[in-house]
């Protein structure tokens, strides 16, 4: 992913507004899915739901949908300049010749993400405050909703927080420095990307724990180690890598972790 190729702007813009739109209906279906799972989380804001549950899947697949497909759009036209993309879809909207994608590197390095943070989780939760211990063990929404909300995770964050956000912080070195950005520059873009991705975890751990100095810590750290990888994968083997990835990752710690936690209770 360092080569940087330049199109003609009408075709690149014509393709840019394509893939968006493939993007943008992942997004909101995605976004739909994952919404049982995050008011499984949060049954105290289930409970006072304005609406019907239909409807409120309806109006966030649609607000998630129009965000993310904006999000993507810029995403791909600043990508241009920085050679960043996801050349395996943007060949299978064109019709063209699809490219060669780590399909199984992907897959190990999210499954490998996904122990290390178990590991790491297994290290720290010992040492969490009793006030923590007495608030109660979180919800478990279960692997079904698990498996919906692993689709979010592998689109809707890696729109956000990939291909939009890490895109835009190489893109801003690169006009900054009117050059290609140098391999520190993908590498600072995808630590911070990586930290607001664990930031961003924040809200809903709130309604779930609450935030001590070292439950931030635990959820910052977790997701940020997941981040840098589903980063370094989309700098140097496409958006296609890290969204596998991701998915992979979501599957261990949201799907097989509680069917195996369920076995053993």
């Amino acid at each position: 992913m360092d080569t940087v190729v330049r199109e003609p702007v009408s075709v690149a813009l014509r393709e840019d507004l394509k893939l968006a739109g493939v993007f943008a209906v992942a997004a909101a279906l995605a976004t739909m899915a994952v919404l049982p799972y995050a008011l499984a989380l949060m049954p105290e804001v289930r409970a006072k739901l304005p609406v019907s549950m239909p409807v409120l899947m309806l109006l966030q697949g649609l607000q998630g949908g129009l965000l993310l497909g904006l999000m993507a759009i810029a995403g791909l036209c600043m990508g241009h300049r920085v050679g960043l993309d996801a050349p395996w879809l943007r060949a299978l909207v064109m019709r063209r010749e699809l490219p060669q994608v780590a399909w199984i590197t992907a897959v190990m390095a999210g499954i490998a993400s996904a122990l290390a943070i178990l590991g790491l989780l297994a290290v720290i939760d010992p040492w969490l405050p009793t006030a923590l211990a007495a608030h109660g063990a979180p919800p478990a929404p279960g692997a079904g909703l698990g498996l919906l909300a692993s689709f979010y995770g592998a689109i809707g964050e890696e729109l956000q927080l990939r291909l939009f956000l890490m895109t835009f912080l190489v893109w801003i070195v690169a006009k900054w420095r009117a050059a290609a950005p140098s391999a520190l520059a993908y590498w600072i873009a995808i630590v911070v990307a990586a930290l607001l991705f664990g930031a961003g975890h924040l809200p809903a751990a709130s309604h779930v724990w609450p935030l001590t100095g070292l439950v931030i810590a635990r959820v910052i750290l977790a997701n940020a180690l997941a981040g840098v990888v589903f980063g370094w994968l989309y700098w140097r083997k496409g958006l296609e890598a890290a969204m596998l990835a991701h998915f992979s990752a979501d599957i261990v710690l949201h799907v097989a972790a509680p069917l195996w936690l369920g076995a053993l209770a």
